[in-house]
């Protein structure tokens, strides 16, 4: 009879029912956490799905399928209509870790306590989740979104199939759910802003991503559709031009001293431009064209040009000149008087930077960490930026040499200085009443002079109170 009830004892504690079946505890163990193994796969399996899909963009899914890429098509099926496809996923996510969950617990509740299994099943399944099933899975889908996506696709529409039912029921609660809430349910845009764009170009100079040449290039590039013709053009000061009855001799000497290739070319006056000369077309008809020297005239040699507002954009001027072949364009006011030129190397240093010729001097030169050395037509945006500081524009003003001048409220001198908003300005250099140079300095709070607003505004309006 001992025996017999000993032989009873072990079957109970050592055998458990599993669905009609008697098995041993050892083999109910083994089962369990292959199950458990296999349900850790899967959830990694639908959380790296996610990712993948969602990561991919509309615009590279398109190129996979026009490069012919197998499985491509696939995945363009499935992301036609992203909230089935993510109801797909949740639902096959949350049936696997909640299965996952169910069967450790049960497992663990062959050893120890109702209340010990439960706690070390939570506790346990979520580290084991968070690890195998979310972050590893994840991070692999980020580093490879379009191979992966294409590799799972297969199951991932095997999946939609058998889990149709739930899917198509939870698809419809959830569009109801977004519809009392006035929710859009909009699971992804087809394409990333301008504002996401240009917050990846500044995370890609943070990160290293892009050098700092590169990253300035991406910036003008976005800033370039909103510069206009004035901010880019050449003033009405710093032309060089020749007159209409001009010799080719003198349209020639006045090209080689210049150092243009193009001149304008005007009758009277520079409000009265009637084209530009090319000095090879110059230098070609004076020494091997069919007309005598003697007779050429410099009106026979005239091309047509461009007149443009100063206020026009400079993007469209660009793609204007471009279908006129055209290589200069004349800038008039709303008077219909010559304000400046622009050419096409203007516009294109918008995008690339400065391009220098000769001795020719920065526009911005950089002298230590917190001062500059800048051309009186540099526009203040482009100090801002350089200085990394905040000088207001003005309507009648762009550049620094016109802050300079609103500030004063005068015609400035070498060697005057004004300070505004933390900044001291120098006046470095005047031709007549043109300032050509200024050297900018950012203050540090322990700098003379910092919180002055215009030292010589009010030395300006102290002079007038006094006469």
């Amino acid at each position: 009879m001992a025996l017999v009830s000993l032989a009873e004892v072990w079957v109970a504690l050592y055998e458990v029912p599993v669905v009609g079946l008697e098995l041993e505890q050892t083999t109910v163990t083994i089962l369990g956490a292959l199950t458990v193994a296999v349900l850790i796969g899967l959830s990694g399996f639908f959380s790296s799905s996610e990712i993948a899909m969602f990561n991919l963009s509309k615009h590279r899914l398109e190129g996979m399928v026009e490069d012919g890429i197998e499985g491509a098509s696939r995945v363009k099926e499935l992301k036609d209509d992203p909230h089935r496809l993510l109801v797909t996923i949740l639902v096959g996510n949350n049936i696997v870790n909640i299965a996952m969950t169910a069967i450790t617990t049960a497992l663990l509740g062959l050893y120890f306590s109702g209340l010990t299994a439960v706690v070390l099943s939570t506790f346990g399944i979520t580290a084991i989740v968070l690890l195998f099933g979310e972050s590893v899975p994840k991070s692999y889908a980020v580093e490879n979104t379009e191979s992966w996506s294409v590799r799972i696709s297969r199951p991932l529409k095997a999946t939609e199939y058998v889990l149709f039912p739930l899917i198509v029921l939870f698809d419809y609660l959830t569009r109801q759910v977004n519809r009392l809430t006035g929710s859009s349910g909009a699971i992804e845009s087809p394409y990333v802003t301008r504002d996401e764009i240009q917050e990846m170009i500044e995370s890609g100079e943070r990160e290293g991503v892009l050098e700092e040449e590169e990253h300035e290039m991406l910036t003008r590039i976005f800033r370039f559709n909103n510069t206009i013709v004035k901010e880019v053009m050449t003033p009405r000061l710093d032309m060089t031009a020749v007159p209409k009855d001009a010799s080719i001799d003198e349209a020639i000497e006045t090209c080689i001293q210049s150092g243009h290739a193009r001149v304008p070319v005007y009758e009277g006056s520079l409000d009265n431009v009637q084209g530009i000369v090319h000095i090879r077309d110059l230098v070609r008809d004076l020494n091997y064209g069919e007309t005598e020297s003697d007779e050429l005239e410099l009106a026979d040699l005239i091309q047509p040009t461009l007149h443009v507002p100063e206020s026009k954009n400079v993007d469209e001027l660009l793609t204007e000149m471009r279908e006129n072949r055209m290589h200069m364009a004349i800038v008039i006011d709303e008077f219909g008087t010559t304000e400046g030129l622009v050419t096409m190397e203007d516009m294109v240093e918008e995008i690339i930077g400065e391009i220098l010729e000769g001795g020719e001097d920065l526009p911005i030169e950089e002298l230590d960490e917190r001062t500059v050395m800048v051309r009186g037509e540099v526009n203040i945006e482009d100090v801002n930026e350089a200085l990394e500081i905040d000088l207001p524009e003005g309507e009648e003003f762009e550049t620094i040499a016109g802050f300079i001048f609103n500030r004063a409220g005068r015609l400035v001198e070498e060697g005057e200085e004004i300070t505004y908003d933390g900044v001291r300005i120098t006046v470095e250099n005047v031709e007549n009443t043109r300032i050509m140079k200024a050297r900018l300095r950012k203050l540090e709070e322990d700098d003379d002079g910092d919180g002055e607003q215009s030292t010589a505004a009010g030395d300006a309006n102290g002079n007038r109170n006094g006469e």
